[in-house]
């Protein structure tokens, strides 16, 4: 009988294999453990090993590392700088996508309309940093097109951090075990503990550290604690994503970069492929290959809406080409919307079928959206020739 090691081994190897071919479509790497979960919803011989608590622990640190990174990455002042086009646009675009999911989940499969919109916001939710490495190899990163992806793609964060705010108290007032003055005490906490990072960011205030490996074991130690802090208030999730904010203001510039790129690579190279594997573990193939003209309706009219909003809100600034790239770049959402459902399913508040269809349009839109957006780059002739430094 295979052990857990040797499972891990097995997938790591079949998800580098994967992830190498899927590259070559723009479709970033990690996208590859997904697809040894949808292969072993299929038909899986390791279940022993993937229904472990082991397993389930594993998985529950690729979330939590995820949301750290994602904290790493929110810059709160850069979002205060943009400017008033990309915050409407940030507004009319995801909520446009948020009120298609909505009207989905509400009317196809009946839940009432507060569950449903809060499902509806990782309909919303935009994957930019899929796009990236695409805008860097036509040069648009600061065109038009580029800031615009990019800015809504920040401002978006807000929407992903509202979504898993809502889904946590949503969760937690579910919960059996749900005590008021723990819950409101826990998240009182977290958010003074952050507030309190605020202001030890001044250099004279924060603590010395001569080396970065004992700066990473303490940044690892302020993870654990706004974590187990969460975990009172079944918020752990929202206690990994304050603690990644939280650090990111508080480390110096000239440390803050070294200790991300460290926490990147636990989270990338280890953490964050079993919790992809989860996610494609926990897919219903069954259930996707019954009903596939809704997984068509879904990818179709989440872009759609997307697009639509995209044309009406730029097209003035950007024009016909820019506003219409705009939203079909927009449209890709493997994002934070993975974590939302996840987090949601655990807590049995949405079906395992609303879970798998709401996977398979990401996991299709991830594929396709690249695909499209370079070629269309390429057809209309909006690649920038890159200067010579």
């Amino acid at each position: 009988m295979i052990n857990i090691f040797l499972f891990l081994a097995f997938v790591f190897a079949a998800t580098f294999i994967i992830g190498r071919i899927i590259e070559k479509f723009r479709v970033p790497w990690i996208f590859g453990a997904l697809l040894v979960g949808f292969l072993l919803a299929i038909k899986n011989p390791f279940s022993a090993i993937t229904s472990s608590n082991t397993f389930s622990f594993l998985a529950d640190l690729g979330l939590y590392f995820l949301l750290f990174v994602i904290g790493f990455e929110i810059d709160l002042k850069e979002m205060l700088k943009e400017g008033k086009f990309i915050v409407k646009s940030t507004i009319v675009i995801t909520l446009s996508g948020a009120l298609f999911g909505a009207l989905i989940i509400h009317f196809f499969f009946g839940y009432n309309w507060i569950l449903s919109s809060i499902v509806g916001l990782s309909f919303a939710t935009v994957g930019e940093a899929i796009l990236i490495p695409i805008l860097e190899e036509f040069s648009l990163v600061n065109t038009n097109l580029g800031r615009g992806i990019l800015g809504v793609g920040v401002l978006d964060d807000v929407f992903e951090i509202l979504a898993l705010i809502l889904v946590v108290l949503v969760i937690g007032v579910g919960a059996s075990n749900f005590n008021v003055i723990t819950v409101v005490g826990s998240l009182f906490i977290l958010l003074l503990l952050t507030f309190t990072f605020q202001l030890f960011r001044k250099e004279k205030l924060r603590f010395k550290f001569p080396d970065i490996e004992v700066l990473f074991f303490f940044s690892l130690a302020v993870l654990f604690v706004f974590i187990g802090i969460g975990e009172y208030a079944d918020a752990a999730s929202i206690g990994a994503l304050f603690a990644g904010i939280s650090l990111a203001t508080y480390l110096p510039k000239s440390r803050y970069t070294s200790i991300k790129e460290i926490v990147k690579s636990i989270c990338y190279g280890f953490f964050a492929p079993i919790f992809f594997l989860y996610v494609g573990l926990l897919t219903n193939m069954s259930y996707l290959l019954s009903a596939p003209v809704l997984i068509a309706v879904v990818v179709i009219g989440t872009s759609l809406a997307k697009i639509g909003a995209s044309y009406i809100m730029a097209y003035k600034k950007f024009g016909f080409k820019d506003s219409t790239l705009l939203g079909i770049g927009l449209s890709v959402r493997f994002s934070t919307s993975m974590i939302v459902i996840t987090l949601l399913l655990k807590a049995k508040l949405i079906s395992n079928e609303i879970f798998s269809v709401i996977v398979a349009s990401s996991a299709i839109l991830t594929f396709v959206i690249p695909i499209i957006f370079s070629y269309t780059i390429v057809k209309w002739g909006l690649a920038k020739k890159k200067t010579s430094s």
